[in-house]
């Protein structure tokens, strides 16, 4: 691990706080919070005041990034900015207006809130510039609008003064088992941070090794299966009893899942449900609308006394685990069944986070 360095950081659009865990494991300090949707918030306050008590305590934690009478002059001074923020499209009507053509688009606001800083630090150099910049968004993002969303936003940032890389990661190489791919945006100030570049880190080995070489990460990465996330029949058949509820899909569901399969194989597309095993090597991308019938992620079950051999839809502790929560420590799910699988459907996997967060604190802080 590289040595603790004490770093404040900011959480925009920060879902159920996967960016908060893995800057605070890594010696980072949340100063100031934003999430909009009101469950999550609920699971974030939960989760984050035992460990970022003054945010909840001095009003820090804020409900809307872009509410007009938010002066992100108040944002606290920071050294990195977190943001899993979603991608809207700018207008090509805006793609010639500079820095505007974000307005209207919640970049625009990462965007401001970065800008009055740097203007503040002109005005009064005891003002830090923030340093560190790490935005995620779905795969897709880098062709999203045929590549004019991801060239637009590297332009602003360029404009303001950062250096930027980006790469699209898959959880799978990080330990947990999931095939879940993703864009990361690191950029850095470049008259503060003189890098030229940043390293990715492509996966995690073994012993918890960093991969740097890109085609080294199939091989080496961590083997992990489904089975390592998997609540054992006992615990989960507690569950079912204390909740007075079954995770088993209904016969109903079952054959309709079927049905859809062989019509889509029918009309040559591979859509249908998946299941998996314990023995499987990873599911398919938990998705926020997991919740509505649980196709992408079916767990097989066999040969249970009393029940049919139909699939079962994960456990929420089960989902957490396949994010890469600390659930069986410390982190708890405060909310519904359904808001918990939006909710980590949404969110990013904390490990792929916590080792990009070590390597820009070793590379870039």
């Amino acid at each position: 691990m590289a040595k603790k360095k004490n770093f404040k950081f900011i959480d925009l659009f920060a879902g159920i706080g996967g960016f908060h865990i893995a800057m605070h494991e890594n010696g980072g300090k949340c100063v100031f919070a934003s999430e909009i949707d009101k469950f999550a918030r609920q699971t974030y306050e939960h989760n984050f005041k035992k460990i970022s008590p003054e945010i909840f305590e001095n009003g820090n934690f804020n409900e809307d990034i872009t509410d007009k009478n938010l002066d992100y002059n108040n944002i606290p001074d920071f050294d990195v900015l977190c943001a899993g923020f979603p991608c809207q499209p700018f207008s090509h009507a805006g793609l010639k207006k500079g820095f505007d053509d974000t307005r209207g688009t919640l970049f625009f606001n990462i965007k401001e809130i970065v800008k009055d800083k740097i203007e503040a630090n002109k005005k009064d150099s005891k003002t830090p510039i923030p340093k560190v910049l790490l935005l995620e968004n779905v795969k897709g993002f880098i062709n999203h609008d045929k590549g004019n969303t991801f060239k637009r936003i590297k332009e602003v940032l360029d404009e303001l003064g950062y250096e930027v890389n980006a790469e699209v990661l898959n959880s799978k190489h990080f330990g947990v088992p999931q095939n879940r791919e993703r864009i990361f945006i690191v950029a850095w100030y470049r008259d503060i941070v003189k890098v030229k570049k940043f390293k990715f880190p492509w996966g995690i080995d073994e012993e918890g090794k960093v991969i740097y070489n890109k085609d080294e990460r199939e091989d080496k990465s961590k083997k992990v299966n489904v089975g390592s996330i998997l609540l054992s029949q006992e615990e989960l058949e507690e569950f079912e009893i204390r909740d007075h509820k079954t995770y088993t899909i209904s016969e109903k569901l079952w054959a309709g899942h079927k049905r859809r399969r062989v019509q889509h194989a029918q009309k040559g597309n591979g859509f249908g449900f998946s299941s998996f095993n314990e023995e499987s090597p990873y599911t398919s991308t938990i998705s926020a609308r997991y919740y509505k019938d649980g196709s992408e992620i079916l767990i097989e079950q066999h040969n249970i006394s009393g029940r049919p051999d139909r699939p079962r839809k994960l456990h929420p502790k089960e989902a957490a685990r396949l994010q890469g929560y600390p659930i069986d420590s410390w982190y708890e799910i405060p909310v519904s069944d359904n808001q918990a699988y939006k909710q980590f459907g949404n969110s990013v996997s904390v490990p792929v986070v916590k080792t990009i967060t070590n390597e820009i604190i070793k590379q870039l802080l």
